[in-house]
């Protein structure tokens, strides 16, 4: 009688970590699902790699900045780091794992949401905001994909994620790197203007959006032709269904997110007090 032999499988390890199962990879970074070695029964983490040989001083200093950030911050609101090492030449970051998946499946799945919800999202967004605006920290690349969704006994809880593009940046002074997603990105930064904190107020104006219709502002075959719609639009493209259902103050603070003129945008601290955030389901 013959007998076959099965080859255990090897799993993979960095340092403390098995890495489970692979989420994502580009030329930059690879990111896994994994588990604490030392700790098996503790829930189950995600593991980044960054091969620091294909990083760009602009890089390496927008990764600085993400380690020397939330390696000081716990909020419910921001993606809490947990670890972080270097093993040649490539470093590691540990993140908690959000077992909920990201912003954008949840639209893609669920569509636009009910004002409500939208309103409950925004919030948790305005609450992590207000720590990057505490530490003067500008983020760049704020979209449904970077924000991460965990469920907790109240519902969902909405994680400010991958701080990559991110950078100081301190009141009163500009930025000029083009960076982050354009169907997210602020018109002056899609028209190589120096920029600032507002860049950010834009992309969660196209979030909300989004939320509210299910799909973005604005679209372009090219960043040239996105900077164009957006400049000769003629108010937002908001779905008729949408605009008879919403509040007043919901369609209010929106549009001022998204004015082109970052100067008419709201602020940050407008945002955060707007009455929007003070409206109850009556219309709902």
């Amino acid at each position: 009688m013959n007998t076959c032999k099965t080859t255990p499988k090897i799993k993979t390890t960095i340092k403390d970590y098995i890495l489970r199962e692979k989420i994502s990879e580009n030329p930059l970074s690879t990111v896994w699902r994994a588990n604490n070695l030392n700790y098996p029964d503790t829930p189950d983490v995600v593991l980044k790699k960054i091969n620091l040989l294909m990083l760009t001083p602009k890089l390496k200093s927008s990764l600085d900045c993400e380690i020397n950030f939330l390696s000081t911050v716990n909020h419910p609101n921001i993606i809490r780091l947990l670890d972080f090492f270097q093993v040649e030449g490539c470093f590691y970051l540990v993140f908690e794992f959000c077992n909920r998946g990201d912003l954008a499946t949840y639209i893609c799945r669920c569509g636009r949401v009910q004002e409500q919800i939208a309103r409950e999202f925004m919030c948790q967004l305005g609450a992590g905001l207000n720590i990057l605006r505490s530490y003067q920290i500008v983020h760049r690349d704020l979209k449904p994909e970077n924000i991460l969704l965990s469920s907790s006994d109240s519902g969902l809880v909405l994680k400010i994620a991958d701080f990559g593009l991110s950078r100081f940046l301190n009141s009163g002074d500009y930025a000029e790197t083009v960076c982050g997603s354009p169907l997210y990105m602020a018109p002056e930064m899609l028209g190589f203007q120096r920029y600032d904190y507002k860049v950010d107020m834009w992309s969660i104006g196209a979030i909300f959006f989004e939320l509210l219709n299910g799909y973005p502002p604005f679209y372009g075959r090219t960043n040239v032709q996105l900077l164009k719609n957006i400049k000769t639009s003629i108010g937002l493209p908001f779905l008729q269904l949408v605009l008879q259902k919403i509040h007043p103050d919901c369609f209010d603070m929106c549009s001022r997110l998204l004015c082109v003129n970052p100067a008419d945008r709201l602020s940050f601290e407008e945002f955060y007090r707007h009455c929007f955030f003070m409206q109850t389901n009556e219309r709902l």
